[in-house]
């Protein structure tokens, strides 16, 4: 029978025959079988005529319209008479709850979506359900495996990222009196930067071998849809590109080019500190105390910080304030090449800037300059793709700030496995309708 408190409780197969209050005012639910399909045999199917005798269980479900709720449902234990089927006895069972299970099947489904959904750890997600961390480690991993795509849709712009899985290990050597790594554990990424799907799958190892076998292993026509492949400049990268999507535009990221070049800035200052000063930077240091404005652009601070930057180095002793205005005057010429992107620039215009920024490293004599000419020379094909294409890596480095959250909300994990599970549901929410814009 079907009345009001069957449907205000939402369990498919069962009618509510009454609602007590126990000792402690929570609300006691009685149950009964409503699902004629309950009495077929789990094994034959046969529909059995002979009761054998009754059970009642009690099993766990969410709250009803925001109240703990306490279930007994007062089911049959059925003969099976069919000949030939090994099953000779069986309790009536329905979807929501199914044979011997303590929880309904909402309850688990509830649990495991709080999880891959909601953005809850385990931990919250089973002290806000009342259940044990195994049981909803459990329900987690059916839900994401429900609701994950097995294979990823086709995507035009593939982004590809590294991420440390936790802490590198080290042991001393005393042969050669030195560290050495010896467990250093990475998770290779592909995000999708154009139609939104995020995380697309996580693979163990930073080495191009295993970049390209998870390439290969898609179908040709989708690999043949992808049109440029950003990545940050890894040579292991850029050797799998080229050898698993030889037609793909390979771009390097902007935001690791600007990096180099503050980190030139940063190792010359430090140097003619540590060279003409005898010791490491102070607060009293002019230099010392520019050190975040070095690393700023000019473009956008105020003329006023900037000529106060230009006038500090420029009273400093020569030989400590001359390099470091050089290498900051060469990581803006950088920037200047780099602010291009998206504006369609003519060739004239490139190359007029790329000239300005090798002349001014080769008229120095410092190392750090030298040496960041040289990266810019061997990945300038990737560059230019960049300055002509725009398209940048942001969304891969947001996916793996997102995973090293999820990482540190969970003190770590212990199975690589259960933790690109974590990470790629925690990052696919947005794509799958589940993420709060407030």
């Amino acid at each position: 029978m079907v009345n009001d408190t069957t449907r205000l409780l939402g369990l498919d197969g069962l009618a509510a025959d009454r609602v007590e209050l126990d000792s402690d005012g929570v609300p006691v639910v009685g149950l009964s079988t409503a699902d004629e399909q309950a009495r077929c045999c789990p094994d034959c199917g046969v529909r059995a005529q002979r009761v054998k005798g009754w059970v009642t269980t009690r099993p766990r479900d969410l709250p009803v319209a925001g109240r703990a709720t306490r279930l007994r449902w007062r089911k049959r234990r059925w003969h099976c008479d069919q000949a030939g089927c090994p099953r000779r006895t069986f309790t009536e069972h329905v979807a929501q709850v199914p044979a011997r299970a303590r929880l309904t099947a909402r309850l688990r489904q509830a649990a495991g979506a709080a999880v891959a959904d909601a953005g809850r750890t385990i931990v919250q997600a089973a002290r806000d359900h009342g259940l044990s961390w195994p049981v909803v480690a459990a329900a987690f991993t059916a839900h994401a495996e429900q609701v994950l795509p097995d294979e990823p849709d086709p995507v035009t712009v593939l982004g590809i990222d590294e991420v440390r899985r936790g802490k590198p290990r080290w042991t001393f050597d005393e042969a050669t009196q030195s560290w050495t790594t010896t467990a250093d554990r990475w998770h290779v990424g592909f995000c999708d930067l154009t139609d939104g799907q995020g995380l697309l799958a996580q693979i163990e190892g930073r080495t191009s071998s295993a970049v390209t076998d998870w390439l290969r292993q898609r179908p040709a026509a989708w690999r043949k849809q992808i049109e440029a492949v950003a990545i940050d400049m890894c040579t292991v990268f850029k050797a799998a590109v080229r050898e698993a999507l030889p037609h793909a535009i390979l771009v390097v990221d902007h935001f690791h080019v600007v990096q180099l070049a503050n980190r030139a800035v940063t190792e010359v200052r430090r140097r003619m500190t540590a060279t003409h000063r005898g010791r490491r930077g102070r607060a009293s240091d002019p230099e010392w105390q520019l050190r975040n404005r070095l690393t700023r652009s000019a473009a956008r601070m105020h003329a006023r910080h900037v000529d106060r930057l230009v006038d500090t180095l420029t009273a400093l002793p020569t030989r400590i304030g001359a390099p470091i205005l050089a290498a900051w005057n060469a990581k803006e010429d950088l920037l200047d090449l780099l602010a291009t992107a998206r504006t369609h620039p003519d060739r004239e215009a490139i190359s007029r800037l790329l000239h300005r920024f090798y002349t001014r490293c080769a008229t120095t004599d410092l190392p750090e300059l030298q040496r960041l000419a040289t990266t810019i020379e061997t990945w300038w094909p990737q560059i230019l793709a960049f300055l002509h294409t725009g398209i940048t890596n942001a969304g891969s480095e947001g996916t793996n700030r997102v995973i090293k959250t999820i990482a540190r909300d969970a003190y770590g994990f212990r199975n690589p496995e259960n933790q690109r599970l974590r990470t790629r549901a925690a990052t696919t929410r947005r794509h799958r309708g589940h993420l709060n814009p407030v």
